[in-house]
């Protein structure tokens, strides 16, 4: 992530304690986060290694590790106020916690069987972006994939004003790419060949949208 602006998981500081409530009640998580949860362990061999990028309050990892004990999970985050959320969380035992910044992985090339970017990139502004997608193509291995759930094109005028909602929220200037259908062309920028859209749903803050690449 961008050294000269980091960016917290709820948009600001402040509401870090709260990131776990908001999404809950404004996100249909229930929905969406089983779904991409359920690709990602498909996706992952037995034994693999599995990184959260940007893992925030560690919802996911957590959820990840608990279905697959077999594989080895490692959560990277920027914010260590959002990381001690998540290492009090019950099966938080099973995850790697570890302070990092997307696009500067301490991890080996080619070394990564799975990679998740959740509600991450949309935090960035463009080469930002584009340094964190590049990085984590470094670390999958052949065949590796990539997960990334985050903000999309909004497809009607409620969602449209959601997103403009969000905009206050988080940075204007990160979510520009988003709300122009930008992100796929971007991930392929960054080197990835097959880009797919397998779910896109209606949120409090804007469409949302699940997309894997390779």
């Amino acid at each position: 992530m961008s050294e000269s602006r980091y960016v917290p998981a709820a948009g600001r500081a402040a509401l870090t304690g709260v990131y776990d409530t908001v999404v809950a009640l404004t996100m249909r998580e229930r929905r969406w986060r089983p779904l991409l949860a359920q690709r990602l362990s498909a996706g992952t061999p037995p034994g693999g290694l599995v990184v959260d990028v940007g893992a925030g309050t560690g919802t996911l990892a957590v959820a990840i590790a608990t279905a697959r004990p077999d594989a080895r999970v490692i959560a990277v985050d920027g914010d260590p106020r959002a990381l001690a959320l998540a290492r009090r969380k019950e099966g938080a035992e099973l995850v790697e916690w570890r302070e990092g910044l997307a696009g500067a992985l301490d991890l080996a090339g080619g070394s990564t069987d799975t990679a998740l970017m959740s509600l991450l990139l949309h935090h960035l502004d463009r080469d930002a972006k584009l340094a964190a997608l590049r990085d984590v193509r470094r670390v999958l291995r052949p065949g590796g994939a990539l997960q990334v759930a985050d903000w999309g094109r909004p497809q009607d005028p409620l969602m449209l004003a959601a997103a403009g909602a969000l905009q206050i929220v988080d940075t204007a200037a990160g979510i520009r790419d988003h709300l122009a259908g930008r992100v796929p062309q971007l991930i392929r920028d960054a080197g990835f060949t097959r880009v797919e859209r397998y779910a896109r749903l209606r949120t409090g803050w804007g469409g949302l949208e699940l997309l894997e690449a390779a």
